[in-house]
């Protein structure tokens, strides 16, 4: 429970909520399509009308014309993360499968019944959840900085003599799935290829199924060849956990881990940068001030969460939530940045602002309950974005950007908020010596 919701506790304990005398009907005239600029362009704006129409709850469209719920109420976000019985992250329950064709481009980030951690409910996923924490407690703070800063200066020396680069494409990306090869037990050579595969179905473009097989396939090969031969590793320290796993589960808890950890980490540097270079409240302490960093990605945490919206949760009977009637098997998707923004829990009913956010760390950035991102890959997270970040304003202390802040782009998509490019510009710098 975070600091928020366990000094409001008695605020979220939820009974059977009575319907209202009316409800919407989740009609196709009514519902909210789930695309648009106005996603990456003005999201806190969108959410605020959504909010202003439907409520807590809003009924959207996916691609294909395909009918979910989107969850925007902070009160509503938490009661749907915790109550795993009513709202379980089975996939298998959607009414909506058979309508599916088989070429739909978010099937893959939708997903499938599988033995994995992401996908299996109750005590079977609380099996994976311990064996993927174990593992994880065997990665050692002191290595992971080591490989957080040493390919942060491979990345920075391959452009910090020019004195211009795209943070996103030259550093912001490939630093946390290089950071997450290694501990996975990869070669850094399989970065790239890992790279475009995680990036083509997060945004669920026409590649994303071709893509899905390719990275289905690298996460298999290397539990195949961790069996021969063992290693220092995330991999090897899995497979060797006391319980019986099938080498399948293995490999989809890897694609799991490497999904979740790969292009968020990457939008959190990336959204954090940004923030310090076009605030000045950031802006005016980029050298010097150490403190501006952990604030700048928290900021970003609460107002710029790289996950947006997260697929999801499905009813297992007929209920009500946020006003709307939610049918058995019905979709609810968690718009962790709606929520996050909803201000019942920033402002007072005089108005003022709570100050919620600063230094605090009750947003669903990471999800919530049973669910949520584990607590081991959270501070994995953190310390590839906080030592990237540090790396980067160390070496190229007067860094700006190359563009107006105007003209920097978004993700076309509404699920994850990341930039398209970070233009730059710098005093060039020589490599570190011998690298060169």
């Amino acid at each position: 429970m975070t600091a928020y919701q366990h000094a409001h506790k008695g605020e979220f304990d939820f009974g059977t909520q009575a319907p209202p005398p009316q409800c919407p009907a989740h009609a196709g005239d009514r519902a909210v399509p789930l695309s648009g600029p106005r996603f990456h362009t003005d999201p806190a704006g969108h959410y605020r009308e959504m909010r202003g129409e439907h409520g807590p709850v809003v009924p959207v469209m996916l691609p294909g014309d395909v009918p979910a719920w989107l969850v925007i109420g902070y009160q509503e976000m938490y009661q749907v993360t915790t109550d795993s019985r009513l709202f379980p992250r089975d996939s298998g329950l959607w009414n909506q499968w058979e309508h599916l064709p088989e070429d739909w481009p978010l099937r893959p980030m939708i997903g499938q019944r599988q033995p994995s951690i992401y996908y299996t409910v109750g005590e079977e996923h609380q099996r994976h959840l311990r064996m993927v924490q174990t593992a994880m407690e065997s990665i050692s703070p002191l290595e992971l900085r080591k490989h957080c800063e040493e390919l942060s200066d491979l990345l920075l020396d391959d452009f910090c003599a020019r004195g211009e680069a795209d943070i996103i494409s030259e550093y912001a990306k490939p630093l946390p799935i290089l950071v997450l090869a290694r501990l996975l037990g990869f070669p850094d050579h399989e970065g790239p290829g890992l790279i475009r595969a995680m990036t083509a179905l997060a945004d669920g473009g026409e590649d994303a199924l071709e893509q899905f097989q390719y990275f289905g396939a690298k996460l298999h090969e290397l539990v195949a060849e961790k069996r021969a031969a063992s290693g220092a590793d995330l991999t090897s320290w899995m497979l060797a956990y006391p319980e019986h796993f099938t080498d399948e589960e293995y490999a989809l808890d890897l694609m799991a881990i490497t999904a979740a950890g790969h292009l968020p980490t990457a939008d959190w540097i990336g959204n954090s940068v940004r923030l310090m270079l076009t605030d000045d409240r950031f802006a005016a302490s980029l050298t010097g001030n150490r403190r501006s960093i952990p604030e700048a990605m928290n900021e970003v945490l609460w107002e710029d969460t790289p996950t947006q919206i997260l697929a999801g949760r499905w009813a297992a009977w007929d209920t009500w939530l946020g006003g709307q009637r939610i049918r058995a098997g019905d979709m609810l998707l968690l718009g962790l940045a709606g929520a996050n923004a909803d201000p019942k829990v920033h402002v007072t009913s005089a108005g003022a602002d709570t100050g919620l956010r600063g230094g605090n760390s009750a947003h669903f950035a990471f999800s919530h309950g049973e669910f949520q991102c584990p607590f081991q890959a959270q501070e994995i997270a953190e310390t590839i974005a906080r030592i990237g970040i540090e790396v980067l304003l160390d070496r190229l202390p007067e860094i700006d950007l190359a563009v107006p802040a105007g003209a920097l782009a978004r993700r076309p998509s509404a699920f994850l908020r990341g930039m398209t490019a970070l233009p730059v510009r710098f005093s060039p710098t020589p490599p570190i010596e011998g690298r060169s």
